[in-house]
């Protein structure tokens, strides 16, 4: 009988094993496949002759509400319409460095929902990454290149401080 016991109690143990190692495995991977890498755009930045000029310009024939940074737009998130986001539109001089190493007239930035987690992932893929994350009160930054050369600016918002900053400045959003 105690070996029946032990027996049973030997099948038992195994399986909860069994049972919690597959849980756990299935939810991982549940995970991975969930894990939103890009959730938006950021912001558009591109190269121009005058920038001050290029606002201006869209500004008076466009509509857009410019200040010395380009203009922000203001939008309803997808998964909350009570949240606000923001995408930046920003006209660069010709001569800036800040799409460096890249060598072409725009850099594009992508909305991320994890920062972290995604440049991990990045990392292992063999993806470029120029430089290492910055953080401030409006959210975490960080570029990559892209398999033809172009800069792309990550970056994980904090919308809210966004907010408070485009306030502080003055700035009104282009809705």
């Amino acid at each position: 009988m105690k070996k029946h016991s032990i027996l049973l109690l030997t099948v038992l143990i195994s399986f909860g094993f069994g049972f919690g190692a597959k849980t756990i495995m299935v939810n991982s991977a549940a995970e991975e496949e969930t894990f939103k890498k890009v959730t938006g755009i950021g912001g558009i930045f591109f190269k121009c002759k005058d920038p001050k000029k290029m606002r201006e310009w869209y500004q008076a024939h466009l509509g857009l509400k410019t200040n010395q940074y380009g203009t922000v737009f203001e939008w309803r998130q997808a998964a909350d319409n009570t949240k606000k986001g923001y995408s930046q539109w920003s006209p660069f001089s010709e001569k800036t460095k800040y799409f460096e190493p890249s060598v072409k007239e725009f850099m594009i930035n992508y909305r991320v929902a994890d920062l972290e987690r995604l440049i991990g992932q990045l990392k292992k893929e063999g993806v470029t990454i120029t430089d290492s994350i910055e953080t401030v009160e409006y959210g975490k930054f960080v570029h990559i290149m892209d398999i033809e050369g172009n800069k792309i600016e990550l970056w994980e918002p904090n919308d809210i401080e966004f907010e408070k900053l485009g306030k502080k400045i003055g700035s009104s959003t282009t809705k």
